[in-house]
């Protein structure tokens, strides 16, 4: 029997790295958009994590003819209003335009707008919406979450985006510190692949043909 195969519609080391931890033991054939070159850059402009994600899963399950994971992901600190949400990893690029800005780019830009907020009202959360697209309409959502304080300064030098000033009270130590054991535990991406795990293992035993290739595809 041909192994089941879902695309990873990203092509963030860190991501695909976790995703791929994550959902191996389902017997997974993986592969990343690094596979399609083929598939158009897909413009994340929706309002909502969910509404990225699901755009972006079903171009992708379009482009290549079998099921596609994307995610949209980010920090929702409460000092800010919420902010800076789906504009999390662009979220300096008023500074660095026409560059794209790095994560120490984001991150630095969020402590300074933070400078003058009091630990204890430093609270926040990464959000994590996850969508699974098969070429033929069907899709599958989870969503996670990861409460937290947002530091004073940066500290670790592991994980990735706004890991570093993410502080994890029950570990005493920033995302960036705790490693990815851990982090593959406790994070929002964690919470939200524990929930879409179960639902692919549910429709892999029901219609294992939606994981079959759509169509004639490179690889």
């Amino acid at each position: 029997m041909v192994a089941p195969t879902l695309v990873i519609a990203t092509g963030n080391p860190g991501k695909i790295r976790e995703i791929g931890d994550l959902m191996g033991e389902l017997g997974f054939t993986l592969k990343t958009l690094a596979d399609f070159p083929e598939c158009p850059d897909v413009s994340e402009d929706g309002d909502t994590f969910e509404a990225n994600a699901a755009k972006k899963a079903t171009a992708v399950a379009a482009c290549t003819g079998l099921p596609a994971l994307a995610d949209d992901s980010g920090l929702e600190v409460d000092a800010l209003g919420g902010r800076p949400g789906v504009f999390s990893a662009r979220y300096a690029a008023d500074r660095t335009d026409p560059a794209r800005p790095t994560d120490p780019d984001n991150y630095r830009k969020l402590l300074e707008e933070m400078a003058a907020v009091p630990w204890e009202q430093r609270r926040a959360r990464f959000v994590c919406c996850m969508v699974v697209a098969f070429p033929g309409g069907k899709t599958a959502l989870a969503q996670g979450t990861c409460e937290g304080i947002i530091n004073f300064e940066p500290r670790g030098e592991g994980g990735f985006g706004y890991d570093p000033v993410f502080w994890l009270p029950q570990y005493q130590k920033t995302m960036a510190e705790v490693g990815l054991v851990i982090k593959n535990q406790i994070s929002h991406r964690a919470q939200a692949l524990k929930q879409l795990k179960a639902t692919l293992a549910q429709i892999l035993s029901q219609e294992p043909t939606l994981f079959q290739p759509a169509k004639n595809i490179g690889t």
